[in-house]
C-alpha cells in the first residue's frame, strides 16, 4: 500500500509466530512515510525508516531456539505487540491437493487429532488467492498445534513437522500454502516462466485464452439471453426448455493460469526466513511430464532466487495409482516421477518415494503419516546432522553381462532387500524396445536382471507404470525409486 498512517505488518507476523533460528530474520511492514520503526524481541532491537511508499524492513540478528517471547513494533505513537512468539525451524508446505489434504481426512484421524497436543508446533494456513500481479499480504493466522487447530491442517505438513519436533525438541513453524488440482506453472513467477523456453507454450496458451475471453463472454451472454427468451416461450406453452448454453471458463479467475498462485500465495511470503520447503504436487502436470523436467527445476530455482538463498527443497514423488496392468507399458505418471527425480541435480534437494503406499482407486492415499516421516528423514539427515538412512535405493549405473544386465545403486543402506521373497517390477528389452517382465536377483549391492527370449538386452525399467507391482527396498525400509536405464522417446514429449 502507498504511504499509510497506520502501522501494519503482514498476516504471518503475529501472535504464536515462529521466527527462523540461527539466521537473520527479516521483519517488515508499512507505516507513515519517513516514520522511524523499531522492532524488539528477545533482548535485541532493530530500527529502520519507512520509505516514501511507507514500506520498512529490519533484519533481526540470529537467535537460538526458544519460546515465550514478545515481539514489539513501534512507530511514533503506534505500537504493535505480539505474544507467545517462538524461535525455531520454519518450513513452507506447498503443492496441490495431496499437500492440502487435511489431518481429519488422513489415516486414523480420530487418534491423530486427539493426540495432537504440541504447543511448540505452530500452524499457519494461507487462504487461497488468485492474483495477476504479486500482492503484499496473505490472509491467515498462526495457531498452536492442538486437537482444535490440527484437523483442517495439511496432514503431510503436520506429520513432517511432528517428526522434526520429536527429534529436535524445538519449536517448528509450518506455513501451508497449497491448492488442490493446480499445476506447477501456477506456482512459478511470470518472469521465470518467460525466461524458460519450454514453459512458454503453456504461458502463451493461457495468454490467448485471456485475450479471447471478452469476445467469448459476449457471445455466451447473447446465447444465454436468446435461450432465456426461448425458454420463457416454451414454459408458457407447457413445454420443457433444453439445457442453457455452458458458460465459458474465465481464465482470469482460474487457478491454473501461470503465475497466479505464485503472485497470491508465495510472493507475499518473501523474504520471511525459512529453513526450506516441502512440496507434494505433480498429478496435474503428468500429461506433460517432459516439460516438467524443466518446469519443476525452474520453479525451485525461482523460489530460491526470490528468497535470495538456496534453501532446502524436498518433495514427494507421485504415489502408485490407477489400475495395475498385466504387461509392461508406457506411463505418463512414470515419466512424471522421472521428471521429479531429475530435479535432484539441484543442490539441497531430496525426494521422498511413496511408490508403495498409494491407492489404486484414490488419487489421495490416506497414509500421510509415512509421507511426512520420509520427508522428515531428508531434513533430519541433511539439515540437522542426524546419522540416518534417508533415501531408498536409487539407480546409479548399469553393465551388460552377456544375456543379463547388472544394475548398481546408491543409498543401499545396510543392503538391498525384497520383502515377500522374489523381486518384482523389473522389465527388460533388447534393441527392439519391447519390454517383457524380467527375472531379477539381488547380488550384493547389485541386481542382475535377465529374461528368456531377450538374448541381447540393452535396457531395464523398474516400477515403470502408473501403479507398479514392485518391491525393492533397503534395510531401512525405504523403497527404491522407479527408474529406466534408457532414454527412448517419451509419450509426453511435445505436450504443453
Amino acid at each position: 500500500p502507498a504511504a499509510v498512517a497506520e502501522l501494519k505488518v503482514p498476516a504471518f507476523i503475529g501472535d504464536h509466530m515462529v521466527i527462523q533460528r540461527d539466521m537473520e530474520a527479516p521483519i517488515w511492514g508499512w507505516a507513515d512515510a519517513g516514520a522511524r520503526v523499531s522492532v524488539s524481541v528477545n533482548g535485541q532491537t532493530a530500527e529502520a525508516a519507512a520509505n516514501a511508499d511507507g514500506e520498512w524492513q529490519v533484519k533481526l540478528s540470529p537467535m537460538s531456539a526458544g519460546t515465550g517471547h514478545t515481539l514489539e513494533i513501534v512507530a511514533g505513537d503506534d505500537k504493535l505487540s505480539f505474544t507467545n512468539v517462538a524461535v525455531g525451524e520454519v518450513w513452507i508446505c506447498s503443492g496441490q491437493s495431496n499437500m492440502e489434504w487435511s489431518v481429519n481426512r488422513a489415516r486414523d484421524p480420530n487418534i491423530e487429532i486427539v493426540n495432537a497436543n504440541y504447543p511448540e508446533i505452530r500452524l499457519f494456513s494461507v487462504q487461497h488467492k488468485i492474483a495477476h500481479e504479486p500482492v503484499d499480504d496473505v490472509v491467515g493466522n498462526w495457531s498452536e498445534c492442538s486437537p482444535n487447530s490440527v484437523p483442517g491442517f495439511s496432514a503431510v505438513g503436520y506429520f513432517f513437522g511432528r517428526e522434526l519436533h520429536k527429534e529436535l525438541g524445538i519449536p517448528i513453524g509450518l506455513i501451508k500454502t497449497a491448492w488442490g488440482g493446480t499445476p506447477a506453472d501456477s506456482w512459478t513467477s511470470r518472469p521465470s516462466l518467460e525466461a524458460c523456453e519450454v514453459c512458454m507454450p503453456t504461458v502463451e496458451m493461457w495468454d490467448q485464452r485471456v485475450a479471447d475471453y471478452p469476445a467469448t463472454k459476449e457471445k455466451y451472454d447473447a446465447s444465454l439471453s436468446a435461450w432465456k427468451e426461448q425458454a420463457h416461450k416454451l414454459v408458457d406453452n407447457a413445454k420443457r426448455p433444453g439445457d442453457p448454453p455452458q458458460a465459458p471458463m474465465n481464465p482470469l479467475a482460474h487457478p491454473h493460469r501461470p503465475a497466479c498462485l505464485y503472485n497470491g500465495m508465495i510472493d507475499p511470503l518473501v523474504p520471511y526466513a525459512v529453513r526450506g520447503a516441502i512440496w507434494y504436487q505433480g498429478e496435474s502436470n503428468a500429461g506433460r511430464a517432459v516439460q516438467y523436467r524443466t518446469l519443476f527445476s525452474e520453479m525451485i530455482t525461482d523460489w530460491r532466487k526470490q528468497w535470495g538463498t538456496d534453501f532446502s527443497f524436498y518433495w514427494v514423488q507421485l504415489a502408485n495409482f490407477r489400475e495395475r496392468l498385466d504387461e509392461p507399458a508406457d506411463s505418463d505418471w512414470a515419466e512424471l516421477r522421472e521428471a521429479q527425480s531429475m530435479a535432484l541435480k539441484l543442490p539441497n534437494t531430496g525426494e521422498a518415494v511413496i511408490i508403495d503406499i498409494g491407492e489404486a482407486n484414490d488419487i489421495h492415499p490416506k497414509n500421510k503419516q509415512d509421507v511426512g516421516y520420509r520427508l522428515a528423514q531428508h531434513a533430519l539427515a541433511k539439515n540437522y546432522g542426524k546419522d540416518i538412512t534417508y533415501s531408498g535405493p536409487r539407480y546409479a549405473h548399469m553393465k551388460v553381462e552377456g544375456n543379463a544386465i547388472r544394475l548398481g545403486f546408491d543409498h543401499v543402506g545396510g543392503g538391498l532387500v525384497a520383502p515377500g521373497g522374489n523381486l518384482t517390477g523389473f522389465a527388460i528389452a533388447g534393441e527392439d524396445q519391447k519390454f517383457v517382465w524380467a527375472n531379477a536377483k539381488i547380488d550384493g549391492d547389485s541386481i542382475v536382471v535377465s529374461a528368456d527370449g531377450v538374448a541381447s538386452p540393452v535396457a531395464v525399467r523398474y516400477g515403470w507404470a502408473n501403479n507398479p507391482d514392485c518391491n525393492l527396498y533397503n534395510t531401512a525400509g525405504l523403497p527404491a525409486s522407479p527408474f529406466r536405464t534408457d532414454d527412448w522417446p517419451a509419450i509426453t514429449e511435445g505436450k504443453f
